[in-house]
């Protein structure tokens, strides 16, 4: 008879670590310096941008232009990747070269007070640029490669 009696409800397993609340994202020089809303709006814009580079090279295939006119992809191609760049690791490259940050709603900025901080987001801001131009630069390579 003991397999016809329900079985009791699991008991929930006391966690020796109590769930902390998460803080929310704040400024962290050369790491993060938007914060929900404005890394929506760069995901909207890599969106954007991913939508032209596939325009463009449907354009440029379909009318079969040259080979070295392909190279042309690379230029939407590494607008779009500083795009999502800037949406994943949530860093806005023209707010680091303002020296600025924003985590609220779109449109009031807080200014960067410190020269270091500005100095690490201009970096960072560089090294990104740099990694959409290489990866633009890349896509637009295999298209003039392909047949």
């Amino acid at each position: 008879m003991s397999l016809l009696r329900p079985a009791a409800a699991p008991q929930p397993v006391p966690s020796p670590h109590p769930i902390q609340p998460v803080p929310g994202p704040s400024y962290q020089p050369g790491v993060c310096n938007i914060g929900p809303a404005e890394i929506r709006r760069r995901q909207a814009g890599a969106i954007a941008g991913t939508i032209v580079t596939i325009v463009v090279a449907v354009v440029i295939f379909a009318l079969g232009l040259p080979h070295p006119v392909r190279l042309l992809i690379a230029l939407p191609a590494a607008g779009a990747l500083v795009g999502w760049l800037q949406a994943v690791l949530h860093f806005c490259v023209g707010f680091a070269r303002l020296g600025v940050f924003n985590f609220g709603e779109i449109g009031p900025m807080e200014r960067i007070a410190d020269a270091r901080a500005h100095r690490a987001d201009q970096r960072r801001a560089a090294q990104m640029i740099g990694v959409a131009l290489l990866g633009g630069l890349l896509i637009g390579l295999v298209a003039v490669l392909l047949p």
